[in-house]
């Protein structure tokens, strides 16, 4: 089927291909399926859920049918696989399978900034990107024809483009679209069978790959674009009907028939072959042919614009572009400019403006005039009557008329339910030759227009990528960043064990010569309580929530109360999600009037940065208020224990006696270094404890001079396991560890920061029933009768005299287990079902080897009067 001359392939330079295991040739140019069509193979694998025939049906990123599986890359459409020598290929039914391949290319990311990016390589991208390169402005053209596709659109001019093996991230000042339109289908009987094709792909490979798809075609069309492929067909000697839908324009017509191709008015009703198409039933008459070519109109390529949110607008054939969001331009047929002067006129003048608004004006380009070719009116046909099991809507999802007309009968109405019901749109080709046909069959089903419907929603990626690239190469360590404080090289120095908490890196232990983890743990909680302890608390989640409505939001935030918190103040708080279920906590500092000085749980920052935006942006957007993540802005320091006051004492010239510096309050100060610090009176060990917050910069040379200060009272850096003990020794839970997403502050036993006089998230769900059931879990601590057991954390609790065969009825688990050296013995905190009501009561924890008995107790072991706190 190879043309003896024409094309853009270089016939002096053949390559060998192989192709469900029979080798092939082509030549240098050629696509996958352009090369499969000139050795004669147009069919492909069978449809994937009816096992149909199915053919070659377009020449671009729309193929729905013709996918192939390339090496370890699967689900490609062979009309964008480029030719190679050797290159070895098989056909899919839609389903290709990841393979582990050793010569795997390697994957890489790449960044860059642009003036203007252009995205699209025909005339008027062409013509965009020449006009604002004129001026002198950087720019950046994106052209499936140099293998490069964009492929995602994101805010502030933020875009992904797939070129090889690399992903290029670009941010661009300007941004404009000429990414085309994609020619649309027309759904009639059996329009699935080999042979069936669209009408600009029978002439792309005629044109470009001097490839003859069939040689008696029909050509059935609703507009004049189609007469170029009859022209195209004609001249490389194939014979020609053509079936217009409407009344054939006059001119296009006369030079038809001149060319000896019959012109009727009709619409082929069905098509005929066991495998490839042999006939196409009309209107008036059968007429036999090898090839169909189908033209339904134009859809312009609008996946980009509308993924950087610019809305669109019905014109009563396609949906256009309306109204940008971003700073972009949308040129030529994805703009709905048909015609070559139209659309390189369009391109210029966008090209122009971008440079102009970038700063870089060149010589403005002439505005021609441009003669209107507009196609005769005429009424869109999605649908030739017929039997609609048989008629085809997306190929990809063999899905059918019937399948929407029995969405539509189950109560469908949306397109994006029929969507989800039919599966229509979900395929690797992404609905480019279905989504508009759909709408076109639902509005007439509902009797609306597809412009009172609405596309689906048009999602990243616009064209399919693989994983692979996505993901990268693998860079080891450096696939997953890890995070670490500023003064992290003195714990390295000073030989800490880190555990990771996130991606952060934080010492868990300090040992010395001959300790293993116990005995080092031991003998800095000794140090915490009976002299002082000093700990990087960096860490920590921080936000600075700002605005005059800033106390209001907080307000409605936490179950407690912060509108009225004095300046200097802080206050211990607790979230809880929608369900009532507790979400994180952490100390707030009300700095200013109008701004806070938020801490979070070190793995909750992000998700509670995200809960804030959530909240402000949906449910209160009147309150004006605004959150900044400034975790890694401030270096935090603890300094715990009776001897903290001292060691604070000596590093800056504050007051920081009880009564001049009380607790939950914080002063701002200099250090005697010179350091501007901000230290608060807060204790998460129940000791007297101080936390010395720094620029980031000066976090190591602070943790320097307080571990000098401290010297002579053997000050003891502690790590996470230290905390932890100091913590569950005062009965203080730790979100993430303590709960589990099912867990009410009630259930902690802390109903005393749940506000009964305010609103709050998750106020109305802790009124439920269900949060008062005597049988929820609640938070008490364990004391193992062997007070040198220790219990496993997550162990699972049972009553006395339950029986152990399985299922054995669990009344709770343990969510934290240490050794303490204050209580010099082993204990536990655990989630127990009515737990506060069985105190006194011994539960087992049945481990398999052993059963560790275990006596429940008030979760408070030390110094439940708090009299510690002030020293």
């Amino acid at each position: 089927m190879r043309l003896p001359e024409g094309g853009r392939i270089d016939r002096t330079r053949p390559l060998s291909f192989t192709l469900d295991g029979t080798r092939y040739t082509g030549y240098t140019g050629d696509t996958l399926a352009s090369a499969m069509i000139a050795n004669g193979v147009l069919r492909v694998a069978p449809s994937l859920y009816l096992n149909r025939p199915r053919g070659i049906f377009s020449a671009g990123v729309e193929e729905p049918n013709a996918l192939v599986q390339v090496g370890s890359e699967p689900s490609l459409p062979a009309t964008t696989v480029t030719l190679t020598d050797g290159l070895e290929a098989r056909t899919l039914s839609g389903i290709g399978r990841l393979t582990p391949d050793p010569d795997e290319p390697r994957y890489d990311k790449k960044y860059t900034h642009t003036d203007v990016l252009v995205i699209g390589g025909g005339p008027a991208g062409r013509a965009a990107t020449e006009a604002a390169s004129t001026g002198g402005a950087r720019v950046t053209h994106v052209s499936t024809s140099e293998g490069a596709t964009a492929f995602g659109y994101y805010d502030s001019n933020y875009v992904l483009v797939a070129k090889g093996n690399t992903l290029w991230h670009i941010r661009a000042r300007r941004v404009i679209l000429a990414t085309g339109a994609h020619e649309q289908p027309i759904v009639f009987e059996n329009n699935d069978r080999p042979g069936v094709m669209l009408a600009s792909a029978v002439r792309k490979y005629i044109d470009h790959y001097a490839v003859l798809p069939g040689r008696n075609a029909v050509v059935f069309t609703t507009n004049d674009t189609a007469y170029a492929t009859v022209f195209a067909l004609v001249k490389a000697g194939a014979r020609v009907t053509v079936i217009d839908a409407r009344t054939p324009p006059e001119a296009l017509a006369a030079q038809a028939k001149a060319l000896g191709v019959e012109v009727r008015t009709g619409l082929v009703t069905n098509t005929e072959g066991t495998g490839r198409i042999t006939a196409a039933s009309t209107s008036d008459g059968r007429i036999e042919c090898d090839l169909l070519a189908v033209s339904g109109g134009w859809q312009p390529a609008v996946h980009l614009f509308s993924q950087s949110r610019g809305t669109l607008r019905w014109t009563g054939e396609s949906f256009v572009p309306e109204r940008s969001a971003q700073a972009n331009r949308v040129v030529g047929a994805a703009n709905g400019t048909f015609g070559l002067a139209a659309a390189l006129a369009e391109g210029a003048a966008a090209g122009a403006e971008a440079a102009e608004l970038v700063g870089c004006p060149g010589p403005k380009p002439s505005s021609p005039h441009v003669e209107s070719h507009a196609a005769t009116p005429a009424k869109p046909v999605w649908l030739v009557p017929g039997d609609p099991k048989n008629q085809f809507v997306d190929l990809a999802r063999d899905a059918t008329v019937a399948d929407i007309n029995r969405a539509i009968g189950a109560g469908m109405r949306s397109p994006e339910h029929v969507k989800r019901y039919t599966t229509i749109g979900t395929g690797a080709d992404q609905g480019r030759t279905s989504n508009i046909p759909t709408l076109g069959v639902i509005a007439e089903a509902l009797k609306t227009t597809p412009g009172e419907l609405g596309p689906t929603t048009f999602r990243a990626p616009a064209v399919p990528v693989s994983f692979a690239l996505m993901a990268g190469r693998d860079r080891g360590r450096l696939a997953d960043p890890i995070r670490t404080t500023p003064i992290h090289s003195w714990h390295v120095a000073a030989g800490a064990e880190f555990e990771n908490v996130g991606q952060w890196k934080r010492p868990w232990f300090y040992p010395k010569p001959g300790e293993d983890m116990a005995a080092a743990v031991l003998r800095e909680c000794r140090a915490a309580r009976t002299s002082v302890g000093m700990q990087d608390a960096s860490t920590l989640g921080k936000i600075e929530v700002v605005g005059p409505d800033a106390g209001e939001f907080l307000n409605r935030m936490y179950t407690n109360a912060f509108k009225k918190l004095a300046i200097g103040s802080a206050r211990y708080g607790m979230m809880c999600k929608a369900d009532g279920m507790v979400f994180d906590d952490g100390v707030t500092m009300r700095l200013a009037e109008d701004r806070y000085y938020v801490t979070t749980t070190t793995g909750g920052a992000a998700n509670v940065l995200d809960w804030f935006e959530e909240w402000s942006q949906t449910e209160w957007p009147d309150l004006d208020v605004k959150f900044t993540s400034v975790t890694e802005q401030w270096s935090t320091i603890a300094v715990v224990g009776p001897r903290s006051r001292a060691v604070i004492a000596r590093v800056t010239d504050l007051d920081v006696g009880t009564d001049a510096f009380p607790f939950m309050t914080f002063r701002e100060t200099r250090l005697h270094n010179g350091v501007p610090a901000r230290i608060a009176r807060i204790s998460f060990s129940g000791e007297l404890a101080y936390e010395v917050n720094v620029a980031g910069w000066y976090g190591l040379s602070t943790w320097k001079a307080i571990h000098e200060a401290g010297a002579d009272f053997d000050i003891t850096p502690y790590g996470t396991e230290t905390m932890h003990v100091l913590r569950a020794e005062k009965g203080f839970p730790i979100v993430g560890q303590d709960t589990d997403g099912t867990v009410t502050p009630h259930d902690l036993g802390m109903s005393w920061i749940v506000s009964t006089r305010k609103d709050f998230v998750g106020n109305r769900s802790l009124r439920r029933p269900d949060t008062a059931r005597p049988d929820r879990k609640h938070l008490v601590g364990l004391l193992p009768v062997d007070p040198t057991e220790l219990l496993p954390e997550g162990a699972q609790m049972v009553a006395e005299g339950t029986p152990l065969t399985p299922p054995v009825p669990m009344v709770g688990h343990v969510t934290s287990s240490y050794r303490s050296a204050a209580l010099d013995r082993t204990f536990a905190l655990a989630l127990i079902k009515n737990g506060r009501n069985r105190i006194g009561e011994t539960l087992l924890a049945p481990l398999g080897d052993r059963t560790i008995a275990a006596t429940v107790t008030e979760p408070i072991f030390y110094d439940k009067e708090g009299a510690r706190r002030d020293g």
